[in-house]
């Protein structure tokens, strides 16, 4: 008989210390409401400047913002908020964000360079570890907004930033309106479909030229890419932002364009675009609570949630536990009403889904799970949550009824 248990796992030694990395890295996601990734599959299209600008004028509204420059090669981000030498301080054994206003904190590598001048010269691991600690080991506290400035591409920063953040993480895709940009950004368009994250919306930036004195718009470049890329691929644009000198001097002098130069088109534009995105983080907040409220239908009024079990504990291997604790809930009482534990059958391809299927299972609660059984599962019509941390099963599951089950990166998918 196979051994289902993960004394037959080659990564036995390390799964506890995953699990509590894990567990750190999901306290702190559970504290930050909503998580926007500013991405462009081009350089060059005023992406940086675009996340310092919706970060600023997210603060000013009265939110509580983090912004967080992961340009590993090229952090921007300190020049353009006037932050320049500012250096993070360590306590308690984590970092503080540097502040740029009471409701705006932030970090970047260029925080930690000793020279700026200095190239770094990092491959993929040592960047998403650098990721991980500015997510867990920065002391952001309450946030409303998370903001990432990521690098062009679809590289190692963006997929990191993705797989850490979660499902939860929005992206927001920068572009200018020529088809050359346009071509490389919807690149990302179809990164975001991948990992599975949901776009709010197109940012078409350097759109056109207002003349200060006449007022006409002259299009510098094609009209419309970014407009006609949002329709294709059946995303909102969220705002064409014009060419305006006033950006590159702001940019340059490290001040704070939203609040020096409130009656320029551009910055007009801006203040619309920072509008949508509230809009539409309210909305999918509201349609993310009402999948979890529809999610509790269950059968005849109940619930019946699978969690792998080790030693009264979720264990990190779907296929690999000792037990699934299989926990029955009220759907309208929100309240557990029954636990079984129960030892699966041998662990083979296809077989736990099947089994957990027979059990009359409506729902897995995972810490690591591999994408055919995630996918054979939802063919059962059975829910999956992956991500969650090593915690007693009745404590992931009250969470869970609770709307604050907090899940990270799936930490076992293969």
């Amino acid at each position: 008989m196979t051994d289902t248990t993960c004394g037959s796992c080659s990564t036995q030694g390390t799964c506890q210390d995953k699990n509590n990395q894990d567990a750190g890295l999901q306290k702190s996601l559970s504290r930050i409401k909503n998580k926007l990734v500013v991405l462009s599959g081009k350089g060059g299209v005023g992406k940086s400047s675009t996340a310092a600008n919706i970060a600023v004028g997210l603060s000013l509204a009265g939110k509580k913002v983090g912004l967080m420059d992961v340009d590993v090669h090229g952090p921007t981000i300190p020049r353009l908020l006037n932050l320049t030498g500012a250096k993070p301080k360590a306590q308690a054994q984590r970092l503080e964000p540097v502040p740029w206003s009471e409701n705006l904190l932030v970090i970047s590598l260029g925080f930690l360079i000793p020279n700026r001048e200095d190239s770094v010269i990092w491959r993929g691991p040592i960047k998403m570890s650098l990721i991980r600690q500015f997510i867990e080991d920065v002391n952001w506290g309450d946030l409303d907004y998370l903001v990432v400035d990521c690098p062009p591409g679809t590289g190692d920063e963006p997929i990191s930033v993705m797989q850490l953040l979660g499902k939860e993480a929005k992206a927001v895709i920068v572009t200018t309106p020529q088809d050359v940009a346009v071509d490389d950004v919807r690149r990302s368009v179809n990164f975001c479909r991948h990992t599975g994250n949901p776009v709010l919306g197109i940012v078409e930036n350097m759109s056109g030229f207002i003349c200060p004195h006449c007022h006409e718009r002259i299009e510098i470049f094609n009209a419309g890419g970014g407009e006609k890329l949002a329709r294709e691929a059946g995303i909102p644009l969220l705002g064409k932002i014009p060419l305006d000198p006033e950006i590159v001097k702001a940019g340059d002098l490290g001040e704070a364009l939203l609040q020096t130069h409130r009656d320029s088109p551009a910055i007009q534009e801006i203040k619309r675009i920072i509008e949508r995105l509230q809009e539409l983080t309210t909305q999918a907040t509201a349609t993310e609570e009402e999948k979890k409220a529809s999610s509790l239908s269950g059968k005849n009024g109940r619930l019946k949630i699978a969690v792998p079990t080790e030693k009264g504990k979720l264990c990190a291997h779907f296929g690999h536990c000792e037990q699934f604790t299989l926990i029955t809930v009220d759907r309208d009482k929100q309240t557990i009403q029954d636990i079984e534990l129960l030892s699966p059958p041998p662990h083979e391809p296809g077989v736990l889904p099947q089994w957990l299927a027979q059990q009359q299972a409506d729902m897995v609660i995972a810490g690591g799970l591999g994408a055919k059984a995630q996918e054979l599962l939802q063919q059962m019509d059975i829910q999956v949550i992956t991500g969650a941390a090593a915690d007693a099963p009745e404590e992931l599951v009250n969470s869970y009824l609770r709307g604050d089950l907090a899940t990270g990166a799936n930490v076992c998918d293969h």
